[in-house]
């Protein structure tokens, strides 16, 4: 198969792109279930591209039971049916490429579904049968083996360990449907640089690769030493996370990717004590980008978000790879609402966040503005570790509720058959139809500040700002070619002298130049 892949060619593309992440379930339903899917996401595309991103980040469509969202794959070269077909994949990849759009798909090698044919062969064929080796299967320990092989905890809740009926133990950092992979054995290794080829075959434009820092498990598997390991993570070493041996891995990888023309990618979901140690998935022969974590992190503080800034982009400085910035996904509670001070806030730190250097991504329907959804009942939750005791928070649903597109009312235009999640009853004035127009809408500010991001020359690609002297609570950076982003992150106005043009402010100004009040929580651009 041939794949097509009619993307305007570019040098090193990623280093300034826009990457705008759909969640399948929740971007757009073609055909009346209640369910987002690929026929959706390709009548959406024109939005896309209208929009002004680059590329699209695709959530895991896999065949899959759907334990965790998707993030349990059960077949990595075929498409759930609640999604669609293959076929509709390649057509969402032909469509978007004639658009001008890339295609990123999720790829989850930390782990698989336990209805993954290897993991079934492996329960079937019982303990010291070679296929068990794929996984980490151990002994218990205890008299009996009835206690766990070490003491390590799920990322949803309880032991990673669940024991089977011939006895035997398999380690899961997250569900007990998603048992990790043993990636020292090297039919792991060739089954996953098969995957890649099939999807690259196919013409995706990269991956992005989910718990990219887990696939490689400290030798012996060794104890913690003590609980509560969850606070841990992205802020101290841990033995089954950020191990060395990982970037043998995406070494291998690159060398795949290097072999397709286009400028295919991959971006790691690597969570890391440091920055730093962030970085070394990044070196000119491992992966192109790595998610921010750090700064999606910081509050709205304007010291803390200098220093996540000079920290980010030092950190990146020394790999020649490009720093990225993003501020809401799948995973955590929408900026509008995480940020505090409402939807002000929320377009300023978007502004800040576009004139920075780099990559940024977006997540869908930050560009309307919405908020994070907080009073869904009970009965309707569907995040796995909501489930669990001592886990996560379980409140992952609130950012994935279908996003609104049309009409007054649910499920305003997402498709004809209701949305899997409910849609709150105030969203109407949130719709893409209701903002599409209007000057002061958070969507129009999204559509006008990517259009300048793509074409004023001191915007997108870089590795520095000149920080420039501001009151306190006030950021003020320069880009190359006077382009100054200047920031009030306080809850009180600022008066300021803009010796220049302003281009674009987060919310209204009384006046546009020279001498003015800067609001709080607003952004504004201008040129010297």
């Amino acid at each position: 198969m041939t794949p097509q892949h009619n993307v305007t060619p570019a040098t090193d593309w990623w280093r300034d792109a826009v990457i705008y992440q759909v969640y399948p379930r929740s971007f757009a339903d073609g055909n009346g279930d209640g369910m987002g899917d690929l026929a959706g996401i390709r009548s959406r595309l024109p939005y896309l591209r209208d929009l002004g991103v680059d590329a699209v980040w695709l959530s895991p469509f896999y065949a899959s039971p759907q334990a965790d969202a998707g993030y349990d794959v059960a077949d990595y070269r075929a498409i759930d049916p609640m999604f669609g077909t293959l076929p509709d994949a390649e057509a969402v990849l032909t469509e978007a490429h004639r658009l001008g759009l890339r295609i990123i798909v999720d790829l989850v090698p930390n782990h698989c579904s336990d209805q993954h044919e290897w993991f079934r062969r492996g329960l079937a064929e019982g303990p010291g049968s070679t296929i068990r080796e794929r996984f980490h299967f151990r002994k218990g320990r205890g008299e009996n083996g009835e206690l766990p092989p070490n003491d390590w905890e799920s990322l949803f809740g309880g032991p990673a360990w669940t024991r089977v009926s011939d006895g035997e133990w398999y380690l899961h950092l997250f569900a007990p449907e998603q048992p990790d992979f043993n990636w020292d054995h090297p039919a792991v290794q060739d089954e996953f640089r098969s995957v890649l080829r099939f999807w690259l075959d196919l013409g995706v434009d990269g991956f992005r690769v989910d718990v990219a820092h887990g696939l490689v498990k400290a030798p012996g598997l060794p104890d913690m030493g003590h609980g509560e390991q969850l606070k841990l993570l992205g802020n101290q070493v841990l033995p089954f996370f950020d191990q060395d041996g990982v970037h043998d891995i995406y070494r291998s990888w690159r060398t795949v990717l290097d072999e397709y023309a286009g400028e295919r990618i991959a971006v790691a979901e690597a969570w890391t004590p440091t920055v730093e140690r962030t970085a070394l998935y990044l070196r000119p022969d491992e992966l192109h980008q790595a998610f921010n974590f750090h700064y999606l992190n910081t509050g709205w503080h304007a010291a803390a978000l200098r220093e996540a800034i000079d920290t980010s982009l030092d950190a990146m400085r020394p790999v020649s790879a490009p720093t990225t910035w993003v501020l809401s996904n799948h995973d955590v509670v929408r900026h509008r609402t995480r940020l505090g001070g409402g939807l002000d806030r929320a377009r300023a730190a978007t502004l800040l966040m576009l004139a920075l250097p780099g990559s940024a991504y977006l997540y869908q329907g930050e560009e309307l503005g919405l908020p994070e959804v907080t009073d869904l009942p009970d009965e309707v939750r569907q995040d796995p570790s909501f489930f669990r005791a001592a886990g996560q928070e379980g409140l992952r649903d609130g950012c994935r509720v279908p996003i609104p597109w049309s009409g007054d009312a649910a499920p305003y235009g997402f498709g004809t058959g209701g949305s899997w999640l409910p849609q709150p009853a105030d969203w109407a004035a949130l719709t893409v139809e209701a903002q599409t127009g209007d000057p002061d809408s958070t969507l129009e500010l999204y559509r006008t500040a990517l259009s300048l991001r793509r074409t004023h020359p001191a915007l997108g690609a870089g590795e520095s700002v000149e920080w420039l002297d501001a009151p306190d609570g006030v950021l003020a950076f320069r880009r190359p070619g006077g382009l100054v982003c200047t920031v009030n992150t306080t809850e009180a106005p600022v008066r300021l002298t803009v010796p220049g043009r302003v281009l674009l402010s987060s919310r209204q100004l009384d006046a546009p130049d020279g001498d003015f009040i800067l609001p709080a929580d607003t952004t504004i651009w201008w040129q010297e």
